[in-house]
Formats: structure tokens, sequence, C-alpha cells
């Protein structure tokens, strides 16, 4: 039965569901950067509100800033500050070298490391960078132990998101469902609020990985692999000789395609049997000269027309003619985008790719689609993989720049090892700070030992933006970090995704919106129990956030899951739990929750991988969720 009657539909309350179904679509269709689409969203809420032109939102400017003073957006953006500089000592790689050590070449136990390592370092680290590592250690380990790399890469996202929900920092989803969680119940999360159910889902999850999951996940990378058949590209690669009549005779290799404006790229120049390779751009192409190219049946055929270029008859048809005689293991690789890489939402010829890192783009993946010709026109997109073609020290550069993942780890990585000490030390100070009792220690040691001055433990318990804070000041104190990476160490996007979507939380609360809609929701309490309008809300947010931001559906679904819970006289932090687990454990789709796009491109998955594999991990993982915090909190 309802407790109150249904709320009036105010006009107020339309405008907000309009907003947030403008919202939904922009994040959905990526017509619009997410971060971009955020704020967007925030300056017509004020626009809307009192301060602007007419007050249906009721947002006021100080409201609608409001996000980006929130503890919550302080707060991740410290912890991503902290987990660069946990990344930056290679402490999570020499962890996943030592587990691959362990696995070998049993599949068994290449997937156990896998879960092993992800999923409980996930919960001390933000998962996002910590599968930003370890991507090339499981590709490499796949390799290595003769597996194919779909089979542990999606596995290691999934474990992450399990890690995720061990502790109040495993991700920035926990931390913003805090705040959420403050506002509404004046009940933030404590720094070990949820880790009994954290570990139940990790348990439960990995053996879900380890026994079902082998059969559901496809092999869609070869065991041997050769980048040039996977991705199909041998069609696209051409050897022409320079006639000495042609107009690219006396021109160098970076002007050269410029001038004759055709689709193609020159990726190597064979001269007199030698080869030359990265960096080509100030080479003067002579007659002769052998051009390999990548280029489509299109230009090839304008290139016959021409008559200054002739055609070998013999197009490189793997990846080992593609490389030079020496350091061939490094002339291919794959390359993912991540979130704030610089690339994300440009053209490879607008973003000046090939010039700044000598590196030629053979083909790419975008969202399950292989790209390989008029790429350059083509926009990147967050999980893009590119596959590429580069000096070694090229890819060294790749690889030591955040805006990239390269799926393969450099020979040489250059890590602080000898900062490990101080990086795990200022950890577990951020961590033990928020964490212990100080207080109720204190009145311990004074019940045990009748010294008063113990009382004064109780000043350590300090909030976890307190605490996160000061690490960042002591990783640069100590030299983990340097004051200059502090700024590149923030994913910037996820900070204003936040500072744009907290607002138009406040904004479905304070127009009723939110009531409105928990009402609807809370009707089901006439057909079922509290426990299944409890699963109702676990499901319900599991899908939004296929298609939307974890972190978007945090703030649109916890106002009406506690208003919901008043409703049908359930304990609304239950339900707060619920929606925040669903959130943090999105398995149905790649653009669901980042770390799925990392693995996307170097898995060779396809959209229906995710359904395939995740489906009924979500289902069983919602009965196991829903079940433990009913045994746990109760309803």
């Amino acid at each position: 039965m309802l407790a109150t009657p249904m709320p009036a539909v105010t006009t107020d309350a339309l405008v907000v569901f309009g907003i947030v179904l403008l919202t939904l679509v922009l994040f959905v269709t990526e017509l619009l950067p997410i971060d971009v689409t955020a704020i967007f969203i925030m300056v017509l809420l004020m626009i809307l509100g009192p301060d602007g032109v007419v007050n249906l939102t009721r947002i006021s400017t100080a409201e609608g800033i409001s996000g980006f003073s929130n503890p919550a957006t302080i707060t991740v953006l410290a912890m991503l500050i902290l987990s660069s500089g946990i990344s930056r000592t290679g402490l999570v790689q020499i962890l996943g070298r030592k587990m691959a050590a362990f696995a070998g070449e049993d599949r068994n136990r290449q997937l156990l490391a896998t879960i092993g390592v992800a999923g409980p370092v996930s919960g001390f680290i933000n998962n996002t960078p910590v599968v930003a590592i370890l991507v090339p250690v499981i590709t490499d380990l796949a390799h290595a132990g003769k597996t194919s790399p779909s089979k542990l890469l999606l596995p290691l996202s999934y474990a992450s998101m399990f890690g995720g929900m061990l502790t109040l920092i495993g991700t920035s989803t926990n931390i913003l469902a805090s705040d959420v969680s403050a506002r509404l119940l004046g009940h933030p999360f404590s720094m070990f609020e949820f880790t009994s159910l954290g570990v139940i889902v990790l348990v439960a999850g990995s053996l879900y990985l380890m026994t079902v999951g082998p059969y559901l996940l496809p092999e869609r990378v070869p065991v041997e692999d050769d980048y040039v058949q996977e991705y199909a590209i041998e069609e696209y690669l051409t050897e022409v000789v320079v006639e000495p009549d042609s107009p690219l005779v006396g021109r160098t290799v970076g002007t050269a395609i410029t001038h004759v404006d055709f689709d193609a790229d020159i990726l190597q120049v064979v001269r007199d049997g030698d080869e030359f390779i990265e960096p080509l751009g100030q080479l003067t192409i002579r007659a002769g000269d052998v051009l390999r190219l990548r280029a489509d049946r299109d230009t090839l055929g304008r290139l016959v027309e021409r008559d200054t270029l002739t055609l070998t008859g013999h197009p490189p048809q793997t990846g080992e003619e593609l490389e030079p005689e020496s350091e061939t293991a490094q002339t291919l690789v794959e390359v993912v985008i991540p979130r704030g890489s610089f690339l994300a939402g440009k053209s490879l010829a607008s973003s000046t790719f090939r010039q700044r890192y000598d590196a030629n783009v053979l083909a790419f993946r975008s969202r399950g689609e292989t790209v390989r010709d008029h790429m350059d026109r083509r926009r990147i997109r967050v999980g893009d993989t590119l596959l590429i073609q580069a000096a070694p020290d090229s890819i060294d550069r790749l690889a030591d720049n955040e805006d990239f993942i390269v799926a393969h780890e450099p020979d040489e990585p250059h890590y602080r090892t000898e900062k490990i000490p101080h990086a795990v030390a200022i950890m577990l100070g951020v961590v033990g700070f928020a964490a212990v009792p100080w207080a109720s220690v204190g009145e311990a040691l004074v019940a045990a030992t009748g010294v008063g001055a113990f009382t004064a433990l109780g000043a350590l318990s300090l909030p976890i933006l307190v605490t996160a804070l000061a690490g960042v000041v002591a990783m640069v104190a100590t030299g983990v970090l340097a004051p200059t990476e502090l700024y590149d160490a923030v994913e910037w996007d996820v900070i204003f995704l936040l500072a744009g979507v907290i607002p138009l939380g406040i904004a479905l609360e304070q127009t009723g919106g939110a009531d409105i809609l928990g009402a609807l929701v809370a009707a089901t309490g006439t057909v079922l129990p509290a426990v299944g309008v409890l699963w109702v809300f676990y499901l319900a947010t599991g899908l939004i956030t296929g298609v939307i931001s974890n972190n978007a559906s945090v703030v649109l679904m916890l106002p009406v899951a506690v208003e919901a819970a008043g409703r049908i006289g359930a304990d609304p932090f239950s339900f707060v739990l619920a929606v925040t687990f669903a959130a943090s454990t999105a398995f149905l789709t790649p653009v669901g929750y980042q770390t799925n796009l990392f693995v996307y491109g170097p898995g060779g998955y396809k959209f229906t991988d995710y359904i395939r594999v995740g489906a009924p991990l979500q289902l069983f993982l919602s009965v196991v969720t829903v079940a433990g915090i009913v045994v746990l909190w109760g309803l």
C-alpha cells in the first residue's frame, strides 16, 4: 500500500523531466563529449532557474556551480591523483607480472591471476586506472601463455568492478553516492561501510567468471596474433615503385601525401635494400624508391592512372613483413584512447597525431566497427583502439603518455620503484585516518588505562576528503609525483561530469520530480514485496547505467530510490546501497563503464559479447546483492 497520495505533477517537474530526457539522449548519442554535455545541462538548469530567465528548475547560480565545490568532486580529484602516484611506482605492474609468472600457460591460472590482481587492488586504487595499467600486462600474459586475450580482458574489466565495491574509494561512483546519501539521509558511507557485501559480490562474481565465463567468452583475437590479418588490412597494404617522372621525386615523405591529396600513408621506404621506417617525415623520395603504402582500391586506381608509380605485385601480407629486421616486437601495436586523451573528440588530421609521435595509423576499431579507409575524417572516441606502426622509441613515448593505453608493455618501463614504500605508506595513511574509529579507540584506551589523554585520539578521525588531499601533498613532498604531474593525473572530463550532473540531481529533488518517480515505482509495492521493489531498483539502475554514465545514473536514481523506500515503509539506506552497487557493476554494454571500453578493442569484442557474458552475470549478482543487503542491513 502507498503511504502517501501520488504527488501532483507540476510544470517545474515536467521541465526537469525534459532536461533529464535530453541528458539521456545526449549521453547515448554522444553528439557532444560526455563532460561537455554535463556542463551544458548545468548551464541550462541555471538559465531556467531563479537567477536566469524563469524559475522553472529552482536551481540558483550558486547551486548550479555547487558541483565544483562538492566534497565528492574534490575527493574524486584527489583520489585520481593518488592512483596516478601508485601507478607511477610500478607497483600494480609488478603485482601483475608476479601473478603472470604464477599463471604460466594454464588458462585457469591465467584467469585466476587476472581476477586475483584486479579485484583486490581495485578496492584501494580507483578501478579505472587499475584496468588501464593492467591491459598491457594481461595482453602480454595471454600471448605468452598461448591464450586469446579475449578470454582474459573482459574478466579483467569485470573483476575491477567487483573490487571497486570493496571500499568507499574503489570507484568515483561510491564517493558520489556517499555524498548524495549524506544529503538525502544524513548517512554518508564510511570507508568500509559495505565491504562485507563487496566481498560477497567479489567472490560470487569471480566464481561465475571462473566457471561459466570461459564457456561464454569468445576467442575474437587469435592466439598467434597477427595484427594485419586480425584487422583485415591486407587489401589496404601496397608496394609501389617511384618512377623518374613522378611528382613525388624530390619531395619529403611528410609533404608527398599532402601534395597528391589521396587517402594513403607511406609506411616504409625501401632504397637499395635498406628499409627506412619512422621518422620518415624529412626523408626525400628518390626515383626507384619502393614505397610501402596503406591505401584503398580507389586510391590505387588513381595512382595507376597517373602512371607515376608502379605496383610491384608484392604487398606485405603479415605484420612481420611490415616490421624492420631489428626491434620487430614493438613495430605494430594497439593503442587505446582513454578519457582525457587529447585525441578524444578529434580526427587524426586535426590532432597532428602522426607529427607528434612519428606514427602511422593503419586501422582503428570504434564501437565494434573496424575503420580502414578515410580515417583522417573520422572522429576518435573514448575507447577506440588504434593499430599503429611506429619505431620503438615512439611507442615508448606513447606508453609513457597518459593520453594512451598501449596494449603492450615497453621493454624498459620507467617506474619509480624506489618510491613504492612511500606511496604505500601514504595510501595506508589516507585510508587509516579516514577509516579507523579513533574516538572509540581513545575511549577504549581510557577505560583500560585510566589515562584521560587518550581521548585526544578522537581528533585523528578525519573525513576522506581531508585525508585524500593531505595524501596528495605527501605524494609531492616525498617525490612520488612531481608537481607538474598533478594536473596530468586528473581525468578532467570526470570532474566536469560530476560538477555538471550534481545540480541535475538537486533539481530533481527540489522540483518534486524525485517524489513523482518514487511514487510511481512505489506503486509496484501493491503487487511486490519490499524486496521485490528493491530488486526492481537494482535492475533499473543497471540498465540505465548500460547506456549512460554510472555517475549520472547514481545522481538520477538515488533520490527516486529514497522516495520510493519511504513510501513503502522500507529502509531507504538499503535502497541507496542497491543503486550504488548496480551503478558500479554495469556489465551489459561496453559504454556503460569506462573499463569495459578499455578492453573493447584489444579484446576484439563485439557489442553482443558483453550481453552474452554480462547479462547472466548481471542477473546472478542482482540476486546475490539484494539478498546480501536484506541479510546484512534488513528492509
